[in-house]
């Protein structure tokens, strides 16, 4: 599990405020190089040439997508939501598509800090907390209704209303939880065949015939997998702070 331990750099294991430390750790590092990437992803698509480019394409393709998920799940009051859900969804998809990088044949360890339930935590608290606010300000107390469905009987108004409650707090936790666990999974899965493969070669050539080169192979495939698994779980975690979002426009 050595490859999931956060560890602080550049000697700031003592930095303290106020009594808290405050150390910039390798999780740390690699969210900034996954904010500046998609920074400098965005930034080269927004030449607005008359014949775009493919950067430009890129990024106004995945724009469009956003806006049409949006749209779809929650109409016209989605559009607002456009900047917020794309930064998310990219996000979600540099930190993923980052941490696979065969960098370890440079002497560099990929850190994916998605594979951290305090990371995605927080990116599920934030939508977590947009849909609160959303909700009470534009409904007010009438947001409650969302908790009692429409042509609920009375008589079962005291069950409904706090299972639908307790469902609706957990939303945050199973959003993260769900990310993290299918990062986590897959680099642990590579981990162990990268260790067949390591075992059965100094075993001898006939260990490493047997178990070395089907564990490379499966490797291979695992590797390919987590690349769609790592969009998957971006597009997920983007759908459902979307269907969230809508349940707070449009009280569903």
């Amino acid at each position: 599990m050595y490859q999931f331990t956060i560890k602080p750099m550049f000697g700031s294991e003592n930095w303290e405020l106020a009594g808290f430390n405050i150390a910039f750790t390798n999780s740390a590092l690699w969210m900034a190089i996954a904010a500046v990437a998609l920074w400098v992803f965005v930034a080269g698509g927004m030449k607005q040439q008359l014949v775009p480019g493919r950067w430009q394409m890129a990024v106004e393709s995945f724009t469009g997508f956003i806006d049409d998920l949006l749209r779809v799940n929650v109409g016209a009051a989605g559009r607002k939501y456009v900047p917020y859900v794309f930064s998310l969804f990219m996000f979600v998809l540099f930190a993923n598509m980052l941490g696979l990088l065969p960098l370890g044949v440079v002497g560099v360890h990929p850190f994916t800090f998605t594979s951290h339930f305090t990371v995605t935590g927080v990116l599920a608290f934030i939508s977590f907390g947009i849909v609160l606010v959303v909700g009470f300000a534009k409904h007010g107390l009438k947001f409650f209704k969302l908790f009692l469905p429409e042509g609920t009987p009375i008589f079962m108004m005291p069950i409904i209303f706090p299972i639908e409650v307790i469902s609706f707090l957990i939303r945050p936790f199973s959003l993260a939880l769900r990310l993290f666990v299918a990062m986590m999974a897959g680099h642990v899965l590579l981990e162990i065949l990268s260790s067949f493969v390591i075992d059965g070669s100094n075993a001898g050539l006939g260990w490493g015939l047997l178990v070395g080169v089907p564990s490379f192979l499966l490797m291979i495939g695992i590797a390919a997998l987590e690349i769609l698994i790592s969009g998957i779980q971006a597009y997920v975690f983007a759908l459902l702070s979307v269907v969230y979002i809508n349940d707070a426009e449009n009280l569903h």
